[in-house]
């Protein structure tokens, strides 16, 4: 007996995309087997690790616990859409490469996503607010000094990144 498939449009990274799932498909799933995008990673499958964050519509979401149809029509970035199309990682990014936030990289996609809408809402974060907003994901390696640092410089990336980005376009006319 086949399972009845449901045709879903998702908006992933900036690229729309037709699918054709399963009621029971996981979003994550759907990410990583029908669209290929390996870098959402699946670790405790009930929502407890935050290996599995992907951004909904801008808000951190665990894909392993969404339904793939109950996400037909909404924007999602994954770990794979946080760099500049250009190629250029993003402050989040080159700060876990600065600072050594890596560790063994399984839970680093899910960390990078919270991170990313965590500076959103706090941009120049105390250390306390920085393992506030790591708090939900949580890293085998126990590397959070690393993490926590990660956080910080990623604050001062995009600071610097806005002032430079104002400057030029200052310099060019485009602001008053």
């Amino acid at each position: 007996m086949s399972e009845r498939r449901h045709e879903i449009s998702l908006l992933v990274n900036g690229i729309p995309h037709k699918l054709e799932v399963p009621g029971r498909r996981l979003l994550s799933d759907a990410l990583r087997h029908d669209l290929g995008l390996t870098g959402t990673h699946v670790g405790c499958e009930h929502g407890v690790c935050g290996a599995c964050t992907v951004l909904v519509g801008g808000v951190p979401m665990r894909a392993c616990l969404l339904l793939a149809v109950s996400m037909d029509g909404e924007s999602i970035t994954t770990v794979e859409g946080l760099a500049a199309p250009d190629g250029t990682l993003s402050p989040v990014q080159q700060a876990f490469r600065d600072c050594h936030g890596l560790q063994c990289g399984f839970c680093t996609p899910g960390f990078l996503t919270t991170i990313t809408a965590g500076l959103q809402d706090t941009p120049a974060p105390s250390q306390e607010q920085a393992r506030e907003m790591i708090g939900g994901n949580l890293c085998r390696c126990t590397g959070y000094q690393n993490i926590v640092a990660s956080v910080l410089r990623a604050a001062e990336l995009t600071a610097e990144r806005t002032a430079e980005h104002t400057a030029e376009r200052t310099a060019a006319g485009e602001l008053g």
